[in-house]
Parts: structure tokens; sequence; C-alpha cells
């Protein structure tokens, strides 16, 4: 481990110091084109180009959380919470209990040594928001954002801070070997969702896709700034969801609810000639590898990785882009790039570690 010393002498020769959850900085949601070192308030810092990134969603603070020594023992570079970080939207909704979930992880051993040890970026989805499957209309979103922002302990000029939601971005690494991260607000902005007409049903199982276009899942602002992310120079592209993008095939939540915001993400990612998208998301207790390719673009891939403590058995669904077949028990990811050949591969894991479902991509293929 680095002392603080050691490292800002490392971030001295560095172009900039940037900032990701749990930090001060000043280059929160800029793009870097020279090669950076990351500092945390642990004092842990990353130099040169990333080559692991662990990932995962859904942790139940209640629950036992032996899947932390598996993911310290793989080393990734950075992890990234997707969402449902803790469980805290029993209603009526109540700020304390929402502090108090935060409380209780924080005093998981497990959780302790990599929050302190491993570089580390957070969006929340909606357990952590605060309303099951809440949007827009959620009353005390105000008072949960700041929660959120305490405990991940984002400097006091983060743009987070000074602006509606938590949609964020960093990007790290030298030039030929950048990896940006961006974390989407899918929360916040979201207008209200159409239910089923046949609960349950395959496909219908809560809610039904919605052609309204007066509605939104990212907002005016939000969009506005992916925008600008996606048009920043970038060689591996992270697109971090709460919820399913190109999933298919169930009623549950997902960007299929509102079908013309996921062809307008399609359509910016190539109208921005963003190459080596991938895509990430949780919510639905399960693991999976997607990939989804429209005539005249590069495929995409999405890595569902949802259930650190507790995935859901009994899980079915149906579609057309899964790769092999769902992940039903306790499980987190990876996104291992090899700079040197080229090549991604991704990996969900048990919490023993153990490989489950593996998927290699060429970069080329992501052009």
């Amino acid at each position: 481990m680095l002392d603080r010393r050691a490292l800002l002498t490392q971030a001295a020769s560095a172009a900039s110091l940037l900032a990701f959850s749990g930090c001060a900085g000043p280059a929160a949601d800029k793009p870097v084109s020279a090669a950076v070192v990351v500092a945390s308030d642990a004092g842990v810092g990353l130099a040169g180009p990333v080559h692991k990134i662990a990932f995962g969603s859904c942790i139940d603070q209640t629950k036992p959380q032996p899947i932390w020594d598996a993911i310290l023992a793989d080393k990734p570079d950075l992890f990234v919470f997707g969402g449902d970080n803790v469980y805290a939207s029993t209603q009526p909704w109540q700020l304390e209990a929402l502090q108090s979930a935060y409380r209780s992880l924080a005093a998981n051993p497990g959780f302790d040594r990599l929050h302190k040890t491993v570089r580390h970026v957070a969006i929340w989805d909606d357990h952590d928001y605060g309303l099951n499957d809440g949007g827009a209309d959620f009353a005390s979103k105000a008072a949960s954002k700041q929660a959120f922002l305490d405990f991940w302990h984002l400097a006091a000029n983060d743009p987070r801070r000074s602006r509606d939601g938590l949609y964020h971005a960093v990007t790290l690494g030298p030039t030929g070997q950048r990896l940006q991260i961006i974390l989407l607000d899918g929360r916040w902005f979201r207008s209200g969702l159409k239910i089923t007409d046949q609960r349950n049903a395959p496909g219908k199982e809560r809610y039904l896709p919605d052609s309204d276009p007066g509605k939104t899942l990212l907002g005016a602002a939000q969009w506005q700034w992916l925008e600008t992310q996606l048009r920043a120079p970038a060689d591996v592209r992270l697109i971090v969801s709460g919820v399913q993008v190109i999933v298919e095939g169930h009623g549950w939540e997902s960007w299929s609810n509102f079908p013309h915001e996921k062809a307008r993400l399609l359509d910016l990612i190539q109208q921005t000639r963003a190459n080596g998208v991938l895509l990430l998301s949780g919510d639905r207790h399960i693991g999976a590898i997607y990939r989804h390719q429209a005539d005249g673009r590069y495929p995409l891939y999405e890595l569902t990785s949802s259930g650190m403590t507790h995935a859901w058995a009994q899980a079915k669904e149906n579609g057309p882009n899964r790769l092999g077949e769902l992940v039903t028990e306790n499980h987190y990811a990876t996104v291992e790039v090899d700079w040197a050949s080229q090549q991604i591969q991704l990996r969900i894991k048990s919490v023993q570690g153990q490989t489950l479902r593996r998927q290699v991509i060429a970069l080329a293929e992501l052009r």
C-alpha cells in the first residue's frame, strides 16, 4: 500500500489528478488525455492503464457478504458499485433508515477493506434511491441524494453536489489505453412507468413499453451531458446503467420501458462515433451477458451483474440477445482489458471467485 506522501510524489509527475467517488480533486467529468494517477482518501493510488474492473450490484446490508473476499483476492484496479448498494426503500421512507443501512454496510469488514484499499465509483438504483422502481416523482430524493454524497465522501467541489441527479464520468489512462466510465442516473429524472395489464405474465411481469415521446429516462440535461462524454476521446467506454439496456423478453424495469429513449441511446452512440462501448447493468438479481447488433453498427455487449448478496434462484427470462444461461447464484463480474492483445474478457464469477460465464471480445469489433 502506498502512503499519501509517496502517492503525491507520483502525482506531481502526472498530467492531472482525477477524482473518483470518495476522493477530492478537480477532474470529475473531465476527459484526460495524459496518464493519470488516482488518489483516494485511503491513500491508495492507481498509475498507468487500467486492466481489471470489478463490478457488482444489489447488496443487502443485512445479509452475509462473503463475496468481498473473492473480489479482494481478484485484485481489481477499481470497483464499480452499480446501484442497490444498500436496501432502504421501505415505505413510508425514512432518512434514518437509509443512513442506518449505510452504517451497516460500512461496518462490514469485507466492504471496509475494499472501500479503503480499492479505487471505486458508485451510482445508485431504486433501493438506495429510496423507492422501489422509483423515478422523478419520489418526494424524498434530495435527502436521499445527500445521504449518498455523504456516505461516499464526495469532494466539496464535485459537480454532483451542485446539479440534479448523480450522473458522473471519469477517464483513466494514457493515450491509446484510455478507459472511460460513464455512470448514468436512471432515477432522478425518470418519468412514470406504464403498468402491465397482465401481472406476472411472461414478458409483461410488471411494466409495458411506453411510446409517449414526452416521457424520459435520463432527462434533457443528462442527455446533453452524455453526448459530450461520448464525444470525448476514449478507447474503452463502460456505460453503467442501474437497469438493463439491450435486454428484451421481460417486463421488469429496463430501457425497453421507454423504447424511444433506448433508440436514442443506440443512435447517440453511433452518431458520436463513440468506439469501445460496453454496457454494465444490475437490478435484476441475476447475472448474464448479452449481445445486440443492428444493421450498420458495431455490436453492443451488456454485462449484467446483480446479486452480490441475494440472487434470484428461480429467475427465468426469454429474449434473443442473451449469450448462455442466466447466473442465478450470488456473484460479481469483471471486465479485463488486455491492451497488448487488444482483447476484453467479460467474466461473471461466483462467491468463491470461480468463473461462471466468460465472453472474449476483440477491441476491433467495437469500432
